[in-house]
């Protein structure tokens, strides 16, 4: 991985597409789906505000459970979405919605986990995450450790850097 110690605002971000990956694996309930704890969601909310506010245009992705069989509408990231969400990761929704993505704006992938090469690191599928965006930032700080395309293999393709999330982590270990 190509990680320096940089953060986001050691690059500049204006009028640039973000590969923001985050960590919305929320707990819901069994029977509704409802979001029970929105705590990791708005632990995101300093770093994509930060990229929104400075000009760029931000492509988020995560995982949610852990789905067998392929894509499991019980573990979409639907009701996370807010403003934009792709129907897919890497497919022609997502292509589609990531070009005409402008700055300010956000855009929501599908599950990460819906992509058989997301937990094996797939080089293709990394390769077609990062050719959504220009700059990769890591800021799912629950995922980190997992080589998964989302979380490693798109660091090989993209200028890499940590969001507000993982460098708090990352200042409180140190300081341990």
């Amino acid at each position: 991985m190509n990680y320096s110690k940089k953060t986001v605002r050691d690059m500049d971000v204006a009028g640039k597409k973000v590969l923001l990956r985050c960590d919305f694996n929320v707990p819901q309930d069994k029977v509704t789906g409802e979001i029970t704890s929105d705590k990791r969601i708005v632990a995101a909310l300093p770093t994509i505000r930060y990229l929104l506010e400075q000009g760029a245009a931000v492509i988020a992705c995560s995982h949610l459970g852990k789905p067998k069989d392929g894509p499991d509408p019980k573990l979409s990231l639907a009701p996370v979405a807010k403003v934009l969400f792709a129907h897919d990761v890497v497919g022609e929704d997502a292509k589609a919605k990531a070009a005409a993505l402008r700055p300010g704006q956000i855009l929501l992938l599908e599950n990460t986990r819906f992509e058989k090469g997301e937990t094996k690191n797939d080089p293709a599928l990394a390769k077609a995450l990062a050719s959504l965006a220009d700059l990769f930032v890591s800021d799912a700080f629950g995922a980190v450790h997992r080589a998964h395309a989302s979380t490693a293999g798109v660091a090989d393709y993209l200028p890499a850097v940590s969001g507000f999330l993982i460098q708090k982590e990352l200042d409180f270990l140190g300081g341990a």
